[in-house]
């Protein structure tokens, strides 16, 4: 008994919903990133922990 659920294969269902299957994709963890970038999130990890810990201590 054949499938019939899977979809032809000339069926293109990427293109139904505006997907470049062409395109080179990237996801974030594999792009590059500068050394300012670095320490941007290093200053807002440290101000967020700051924040955090640091208003808590100082109510008590």
């Amino acid at each position: 008994m054949a499938d019939d659920t899977e979809p032809p294969e000339d069926d293109d269902s990427g293109a139904d919903v505006g997907h470049d299957l062409d395109a080179d994709r990237t996801t974030a963890p594999m792009s590059d990133y500068s050394s300012r970038a670095v320490f941007v999130g290093a200053l807002v990890a440290l101000v967020g922990a700051a924040i955090a810990f640091g208003i808590p201590l100082l109510a008590v």
